[in-house]
């Protein structure tokens, strides 16, 4: 009579799929916890991942944070407002679609957790040049896409006398506020405020 062929568990080697998970992981505790309050250990617990498996895609829970920013963070403020803007008609068309959108999103989410960008700048800005850096970075090209969809629109006639750094500057510093606020008071409606503020500038 034969033995029964023991079942080996197949391994499975997903470094990729590992790395997406400690990101998705590590992305939603710096904005529901901050960085500060997020332990590695915590992280590794909650995305299923040994120690030695963490490190050897991020040897330090800096070189994470800075994953998180580079990648995360950078893409929602590119698939948040740079595409929307792009498409827009007009910078200040590409303004109000965000602002109503996002608006609705926290509404129907039924809580503001704020902006992932806005969240690290304020707790990280000051602990680390690299972080400062790296947050400076996404403000930066946050900025330059609406100062440049303002210059497109000058070429077509409108936004005159407007100076596209300035008015950049007072877009991003206005969601930024306004978020901040919506944070704190668990109320979306301030963008909407702001926005109804922003549209008679």
């Amino acid at each position: 009579m034969s033995r029964p062929k023991s079942r080996r568990q197949k391994r499975t080697n997903d470094p990729e799929g590992m790395r997406k998970r400690v990101l998705d992981v590590a992305e939603g505790s710096f904005q529901a916890r901050g960085y500060h309050a997020s332990s590695l250990g915590d992280l590794m617990v909650a995305a299923g991942v040994t120690a030695g498996a963490l490190h050897h895609h991020f040897p330090t829970k800096k070189a994470l944070a800075l994953a998180v920013i580079e990648e995360r963070v950078a893409n929602a403020v590119d698939e948040t407002w740079i595409k929307p803007l792009r498409a827009a008609g007009s910078a200040r068309e590409g303004i109000r679609l965000v602002f109503e959108a996002v608006a609705a999103e926290l509404e129907n989410q039924g809580f503001v957790r704020g902006c992932p960008l806005n969240n690290l700048a304020h707790e990280l800005s000051l602990a680390d040049q690299d972080f400062r850096t790296a947050l400076a970075g996404i403000f930066a090209d946050w900025r330059e896409a609406i100062a440049e969809k303002v210059r497109a629109d000058q070429q077509s006639g409108r936004e005159q006398g407007v100076d596209p750094g300035r008015f950049a500057t007072l877009a991003v510093a206005t969601y930024s506020g306004a978020m901040s606020m919506a944070k704190t008071d668990q109320d979306a409606g301030v963008l909407r405020d702001c926005l109804a503020a922003f549209d008679e500038v």
